[in-house]
C-alpha cells in the first residue's frame, strides 16, 4: 500500500468524507492467480510469479486499496502447517490443510508452534524480506500483520462441525485449544511487527465468529479475538463474512475499526448495529454481481450505495461483501471504478 493508500485509509477510519468514495478489495488466491493468467501453485510457490501478479494488479488498478497488500499466504494452510497439518495443494483448486485434532482431549493438549521456524510461516516471512526492495521501489510498504483467527484455525485443526459439537459438549478442552492458538497469533503478529517495521495495522479473517450464538461468541470469540487485537497498531481489521447479525455489535469492543462483511445483513442494518464505530468495507454481491454479473449490474450496484449512503457517505469504503471473488473480470472492476467516480 502506498502512502497516499495508507493515509487515505487513516482519514477514513477518523470519519472524514472524502470524494469520490476511496475503493479497497481484499485479493488473495481465490482470485489473483487466475487474473493474472497462472494456476494456483504456481502462485503460491514462486516468489516471482506471485510478485509480478500482485504488481500486474497494483498496476491496472492504481485507484484501489488492495488489502492487505502483497499478501505473503499459502492460502488455508498458512497457520494450521505451523500445527504439523498435512498440507494439500492440488494445482488449481485451493489448498486445504487436513485435521490434527481427532478427540476433544488432544485439543486441550495442542501444542503451541514457534512462528519463527515452524510449518510454513517461515517462508511466509522470507518470501516477504526478499522482494520487500521491490515492494518499496514501486512506492508501497507492508502494512499489515495477516492470520487467520482463532477460531478459523481450530475448525482446520479439529473439523468444523467437531468443534462446533465440542463447545456443547466439552468446553473446557475448546478454550484450551482457543488460548494456546491465541498464545500463538499473539506471537504472530508480533514477530511480523517485529521483522517489517513498517506494519501498522493487523488482519484477521475468522468466518466461524458467523457461525456462533451471540451468548457463545461472547464466550468463545470475544475474549481470544480481543486479547489478539489489543496491540499497538492504527489499523485493526477484521474480515467476517459469514452472518454477523449475532455479534457486529460487540466488535468496536473487541477493538476493530475496520470491517469487511458479508451480504446477510443490509449495510444500513450494520451501521445501526455499530454506532457509527465501525469503517465497513463492502458491500456490493461479491458472486453474484461482481464475478457473474454484467458491467451495468456492476455499476448498479455500486450506484445504489452511493444513493442510499449519501446523506452519511462516511466511514465506508466501497469494495464487495468478502474477498474479491474468483473469475472477477477486469471489465467488472473497471465499471465498478468508473461507477465509484462518477464516470459511468
Amino acid at each position: 500500500m502506498t502512502d497516499a493508500h495508507w493515509n487515505q485509509l487513516l482519514a477514513v477510519l477518523n470519519g472524514e468524507i472524502i470524494q469520490p468514495m476511496p475503493m479497497g478489495f481484499i485479493i488473495d488466491c481465490p482470485w489473483l492467480p487466475g487474473w493474472a493468467g497462472m494456476n494456483i501453485a504456481d502462485y503460491l510457490t514462486s516468489d516471482e510469479l506471485w510478485f509480478e501478479a500482485n504488481r500486474k494488479a497494483i498496476e491496472a488498478f492504481p485507484e484501489f486499496m488492495f488489502l492487505p497488500g502483497f499478501w505473503s499466504e499459502f492460502g488455508m494452510c498458512t497457520e494450521p502447517s505451523a500445527f504439523g497439518a498435512r498440507c494439500i495443494f492440488p494445482v488449481n483448486e485451493f489448498p486445504h490443510a487436513e485435521k490434527v485434532v481427532e478427540e476433544p482431549e488432544q485439543a486441550a493438549k495442542l501444542l503451541e508452534p514457534n512462528p519463527a521456524t515452524d510449518g510454513l510461516l517461515p517462508f511466509m516471512l522470507s518470501r516477504l524480506k526478499r522482494t520487500q526492495p521491490k515492494i518499496e521501489e514501486m512506492g508501497h510498504k507492508i502494512r499489515f500483520s495477516v492470520s487467520r483467527g482463532p477460531l478459523n484455525i481450530a475448525t482446520f485443526l479439529m473439523g468444523t462441525t467437531e468443534f462446533l459439537m465440542g463447545i456443547k459438549t466439552d468446553p473446557d478442552e475448546m478454550h484450551a485449544m482457543l488460548r494456546t492458538i491465541t498464545r500463538f497469533l499473539k506471537n504472530w503478529h508480533t514477530l511480523q511487527r517485529e521483522t517489517f517495521p513498517t506494519i501498522d495495522g493487523m488482519m484477521m479473517l475468522d468466518d466461524i465468529v458467523g457461525f456462533l450464538s451471540e451468548a457463545d461468541f461472547l464466550e468463545f470469540g470475544f475474549p481470544y479475538l480481543k486479547e489478539i487485537y489489543d496491540t499497538d497498531v492504527t489499523v485493526r481489521f477484521f474480515h467476517n463474512d459469514a452472518p454477523c447479525a449475532q455479534s457486529l455489535k460487540h466488535y468496536p469492543d473487541m477493538g476493530v475499526n475496520l470491517y469487511n462483511p458479508g451480504i446477510q445483513t443490509p449495510l444500513e442494518e450494520m451501521r445501526a448495529m455499530e454506532g457509527g464505530r465501525l469503517t465497513i468495507l463492502g458491500v456490493i454481491p461479491p458472486r453474484d454481481v461482481l464475478a457473474s454479473g454484467s458491467a451495468d449490474d456492476v455499476a448498479n450496484a455500486v450506484g445504489k450505495i452511493l444513493a442510499d449512503t449519501a446523506s452519511n457517505p462516511s466511514h465506508l469504503i466501497l469494495s464487495c461483501a468478502g474477498g474479491m471473488p474468483p473469475d472477477t473480470s477486469t471489465e467488472n472492476l473497471r465499471a465498478f471504478s468508473d461507477a465509484a467516480r462518477g464516470k459511468r
